[in-house]
Parts: C-alpha cells; sequence; structure tokens
C-alpha cells in the first residue's frame, strides 16, 4: 500500500495481523517465543518499516522486500522469529551468555518422524563469542513425508533442547497446527 493508504488502513489492518499472529506463537516456556512467519506477517512488517522510515521510492521500497520476502515459507518449509525474553536487563545479558548455540537447537517434530533442527540465522551472524542474540531467524526444512503427514492431520511438536534450556509443547494445539500446515504446498 502506498503510505498514504496504509496511514488510513492501518488501524483495520494491524487488527487483522494481531489476531493472525496468535495462531502463529509458540512459547517454550517463560522466555523463548517463536512466531511462525508468512505472508500476511511480512507484509505487516514491510508496511511497517515503510511507514517509519517514509520510504515511498521504488528502490527503497525493493530492498524493504529483499530484506523480509526470504522469511515467507516457500511450501515445504516453516519460517519463524525466535525471541529470547527476559525483561530484567541484568539477567538478560547473564542468559543470553549462557544460551550461545539455542538458535541451533529449537526443532519441530512431525508425528511418527524425526526432529528437524532449525536452520539459523541464514541473513547474517546474530551471536557473538560472548553471548547470543535475543532474536533469531529460523527455518525448518520438512520432508514430503512430513508435510503430507501434517496435511492429513498429524500431530507437531515444538521445542527447544539446549544445555541450559529445554521446553517442549507437545501437542502444538490443533489452531496453530493447522495455520502453520496452511504454509505447505
Amino acid at each position: 500500500m502506498t503510505l498514504e493508504t496504509y496511514a488510513r488502513e492501518r488501524n483495520a489492518f494491524r487488527a487483522r495481523v494481531m489476531s493472525h499472529k496468535k495462531d502463529r506463537a509458540v512459547h517454550l516456556g517463560d522466555h523463548v517465543t517463536l512466531i511462525f512467519e508468512d505472508e500476511l506477517t511480512m507484509r505487516y512488517q514491510i508496511q511497517e518499516m515503510l511507514r517509519a522510515e517514509r520510504i515511498f521510492e521504488e528502490a527503497g521500497i525493493q530492498e524493504e522486500l529483499d530484506v523480509y520476502n526470504p522469511m515467507i515459507p516457500d511450501g515445504r518449509n516453516f519460517k519463524a522469529t525466535l525471541m529470547i525474553e527476559y525483561p530484567d536487563v541484568q539477567e538478560r545479558r547473564e542468559r543470553l551468555a549462557v544460551l550461545r548455540g539455542i538458535e541451533d537447537r529449537v526443532w519441530v517434530q512431525v508425528e511418527d518422524c524425526k526432529r528437524v533442527y532449525a536452520i539459523a540465522d541464514e541473513d547474517l551472524e546474530r551471536e557473538t563469542e560472548e553471548k547470543t542474540s535475543s532474536v533469531h531467524f529460523l527455518r525448518f526444512e520438512l520432508s514430503d513425508e512430513m508435510a503430507g503427514a501434517l496435511k492429513r492431520g498429524a500431530g507437531l511438536a515444538i521445542g527447544v533442547d539446549h544445555p541450559h534450556y529445554t521446553a517442549t509443547l507437545a501437542p502444538v494445539p490443533e489452531n496453530i497446527r493447522r495455520s502453520l500446515v496452511n504454509d505447505l504446498a
């Protein structure tokens, strides 16, 4: 949308996206949240960036599309934003230091199949020798067998098995499972 159109439509569009995200958010324990991205969530992110940066020229718009389009599932995978959330600054600093590598220990598992671990941060490195980032971008590649099983109603589990943080959601609630199945071709 143009900036003017988005200004008029923003409240309704935002409400639609926030409602949509409820079926795409997975909380793993008290401090890790996955937001599974799709075309609608990325459209919202792009519109918000264009609005915040007052970008209206074609080259700038294309640059934002190039940044965010890779986060849209391609029909055989799930893509998610991983957020590590500790409200207290000091605790967050300490936990991010011990949680190095957590982005590689997040998994999804289709009923009766092996776990699929995330491919993390393909855009840039988000970890240093001292700590991990509080935000990571993940991709989970599914086999044809897994995608087919999910489409036929198989259960889904999601978890993290880092030495300093473990959590599992099994089974994933049906509303979230259904929403994620929509990402599969």
